[in-house]
Parts: structure tokens; C-alpha cells; sequence
């Protein structure tokens, strides 16, 4: 494991990393730490909140994965959040505009969208003009969602007009549409595709440089426990947080 075999080499928890974050060992940051996350980040998220815990004794980390647009409106009407990171820079904004967020959010990574088809490509996809053919059962995300925003793009740059079966909340419920062989195909993070590897294939989709995701992160205005939040923020702005972020298959931040 990255995060094992970078952890072998920190410093101390409580001492400075490179970065001059302190990479999530905070002394003091106990008790309980709520973090908002989208969809597209549970498998990273779960394994730093796992290293949270094991470098801050005492200290629970609760998480709550959605798409990113829907935590926002949780976060919006009150929800209990400590943190947010989103799978985009305009859902961030929202929260923003409302002044639920500490400061200025960091960008910590990036994303970009694949095709997903079932074992054996049945439907024969080869690329995203195949998603447009009369009969192809497709399945996006909703406009709203930042994997939804991001197909619209490709679908405006390439002059593809998709007609999807199903437009989801989360890319998560896209995959599933896809594993559970309701759809021909979907679009999905690579990073989700590598988490299905065996129940997915992956076709690659070049248009997808014209949609790159950026993912922010930042603690939210009024954390009930902010000193354990901005540490759980360092952590994955941190050395460990980028070495999980990078197994994961996600790209550096963009400028």
C-alpha cells in the first residue's frame, strides 16, 4: 500500500511534513470530525480517514459521500458538516457565496471522465460518438452534478448530442446502472472505472481533456470542531493525502 510505504518515511505525528502542513497527526484534534465528500472520492477519503484516526487516538472521523450539488444543499439547510470537498470549483463557489466556507478552498486534485461498458462490451462502444448511436442505452450524470457538467462539455466540444436513458445524482449511481447491466454504457470518472476494474471495462475517451474536473476542499464556516477539520484538510493537502490521491488515479491540482 503507497500510503503505508510513504507513512515508513514521515515525520512523527505533530511534526511538520515537507509541505509544512502537519500531514493530520494534530495534537488536540480529538473528538468527532464530520466530512462532506463527493462521490467520486470514497475510496481515498475512506483510507485517509482511516490513517486520520490511527495518527489522532481518540478522534472519529464520520463520512457522508453524494454527489456534489446535493451536499452543498445539505450543507445550505444545516447539515452537521466539518468539512466539504467537492468534485468541482462551482459547487464550492456556492457555498462560498453563502459564507459557509473558512477562508479560501484549496484545490487538491483532478479528474477526468471514461466510458464505462459492461464485461464483453456488448453494445461494441469504441468511443464517445458510439454513445450517440439510436439504441445505445446511456447513462450520464445530471447537469447539476459536476460529472454531469463535465459531459455537456464534451458533448459541446465534440458535437455529440447524447440521449441518455438515465441522468443520475451521483457518478457513483451511474456506475451502478453499468455493473448491474441496465445500461450499454456510461460515463464515469477514471478513478471510479479503476474501482470496478472486473466488473466494468473502460474505453478511453481523448475529448475528455477539453472537461478536466478540479477538485477543492476547504473547512466549513462554523465546523463544530474546527481544530480536527483544518487537520483533516491538511492531510489530504499533505504528502499522505497526494500518495492516496495518486494510487487512486487522480491528477494533480490544476493551476
Amino acid at each position: 500500500m503507497i500510503l503505508a510505504a510513504t507513512l515508513a518515511g514521515c515525520a512523527p505525528a505533530g511534526q511538520d511534513g515537507q509541505n509544512g502542513t502537519n500531514d493530520g497527526g494534530t495534537p488536540g484534534a480529538g473528538g468527532s470530525v464530520t466530512v462532506f465528500a463527493a462521490a467520486s472520492l470514497k475510496a481515498a477519503f475512506t483510507e485517509l480517514a482511516g490513517e486520520f484516526e490511527a495518527r489522532n487516538p481518540g478522534t472519529k472521523v464520520t463520512l457522508s459521500f453524494a454527489g456534489s450539488a446535493d451536499l452543498v444543499t445539505q450543507v445550505s439547510q444545516g447539515a452537521p458538516a466539518d468539512v466539504f470537498a467537492s468534485a468541482d470549483t462551482r459547487n464550492m463557489a456556492k457555498l462560498q457565496d453563502e459564507g459557509l466556507v473558512e477562508g479560501e478552498p484549496r484545490n487538491f486534485a483532478s479528474n477526468t471522465l471514461t466510458i464505462v461498458v459492461p464485461p464483453g462490451n456488448p453494445a461494441g462502444i469504441t468511443g464517445f460518438g458510439d454513445l450517440a448511436r439510436a439504441g445505445v442505452k446511456v447513462v450520464v450524470c445530471a447537469g447539476q452534478v459536476p460529472c454531469g457538467a463535465a459531459a455537456r462539455t464534451i458533448e459541446q466540444e465534440s458535437g455529440t448530442t447524447l440521449s441518455p436513458v438515465s441522468e443520475e445524482s451521483s457518478v457513483t449511481d451511474v456506475l451502478g446502472k453499468v455493473t448491474s447491466r441496465e445500461a450499454d454504457a456510461g460515463l464515469v470518472y477514471v478513478t471510479d472505472a479503476r474501482t470496478a476494474v472486473g466488473k466494468v471495462e473502460s474505453v478511453p475517451v481523448p475529448e475528455a481533456a477539453t472537461a478536466v474536473n478540479t477538485y477543492p476542499i476547504a473547512t466549513v464556516k462554523g465546523a463544530r470542531n474546527k481544530q480536527a477539520a483544518d487537520a483533516f484538510v491538511d492531510l489530504v493537502l499533505g504528502s499522505e493525502g497526494r500518495a492516496v490521491l495518486d494510487s487512486a488515479g487522480f491528477g494533480d491540482p490544476l493551476p
